[in-house]
């Protein structure tokens, strides 16, 4: 017991040099100011984790309405998403009094490849988007010669503001399914507009068929609601053709946000100009297998 006590009072009376003092201190302040930046950024964490829904909304809502800004966005990463559509390619001429508005869309699928759904389907939109602008721009040509041959006047034919718009719309999408409208317009005639919709199975890397959505004997399902529907219209003053027969197999439609396909006729398809676009949504209860579920 002496020893230990001996010990101990030779421990208690070294001196401790002042340089290992300060150095000890030094220490002790450094570790102090590293927990209160590790406390900081926890809080700053935990406040972050809140604004991110809202910050995530936003930057969809940017993404698929502001053409400048889905250009930026195209190169940056998408966390917790399964597809995303942003503007590819946008740009707009004026030439001879024809104005050309382009925006090309392109649909990249996150999560998985698909192989290569996205790329071949990116491929074809990006064709026909560049085939109908300059299919419309030859026709506008073509109009305006005509009409100046005929005795028109530059003047005139400025004011006939002719317009081209190639563009695009998401009409839904979800974890499941993605469903975009690509449209080309001509102010000065619609006898060649174009809308091509494309359906994507985000869970099984496809595009979606009415078949696919309605189940088996999805003609016969939706000409019966298409009927039922007109004929309510017509009560209300809506002028059909007397030709409507049904739908064929690959006519066109897409998904609304209730995951319900929408048919979708053109002016003159069904009833007179102007009477415009036609659209039947075949509600759920009429869609006995659907895959939307």
């Amino acid at each position: 017991m002496n020893s230990m006590r001996d010990a101990k009072r030779r421990y208690d009376e070294i001196e401790i040099p002042e340089e290992l003092s300060e150095r000890i201190q030094g220490e002790i302040r450094k570790a102090d100011a590293k927990r209160r930046k590790i406390l900081a950024f926890r809080r700053r964490l935990k406040r972050g984790t809140a604004a991110a829904a809202a910050a995530a909304a936003v930057f969809i809502t940017a993404l698929n309405t502001n053409t400048a800004f889905a250009e930026t966005a195209g190169n940056l990463p998408v966390i917790g998403a399964v597809a995303r559509v942003f503007t590819f390619r946008s740009y707009e001429t004026e030439e001879d009094d024809l104005h050309i508005s382009v925006e090309i869309p392109s649909v990249e699928m996150i999560s998985r490849d698909f192989d290569g759904l996205a790329q071949s389907v990116n491929e074809e939109i990006f064709r026909l988007c560049s085939q109908y602008a300059d299919e419309a721009k030859a026709r506008a040509e073509e109009y305006r010669q005509a009409f100046l041959d005929t005795g028109g006047t530059e003047e005139e034919w400025a004011a006939h503001n002719i317009q081209i718009r190639v563009w695009y719309e998401v009409k839904s999408q979800s974890e499941k399914y993605l469903s975009l409208a690509v449209m080309g317009t001509e102010n000065w005639t619609t006898a060649y507009s174009q809308t091509r919709y494309y359906n994507f199975d985000l869970e099984n890397g496809r595009l979606l068929t009415l078949e696919d959505v309605l189940g088996e004997n999805f003609q016969e399902r939706a000409d019966e609601e298409i009927r039922r529907q007109m004929k309510e219209r017509e009560e209300k003053g809506t002028v059909y053709f007397d030709s409507f027969e049904g739908i064929g197999k690959d006519a066109p439609f897409y998904l609304n946000e209730a995951g319900n396909p929408v048919i979708v006729f053109e002016k003159y398809e069904i009833a007179p100009g102007s009477e415009g676009q036609q659209e039947f949504e075949i509600p759920a209860a009429a869609c006995k297998n659907r895959i939307m579920k």
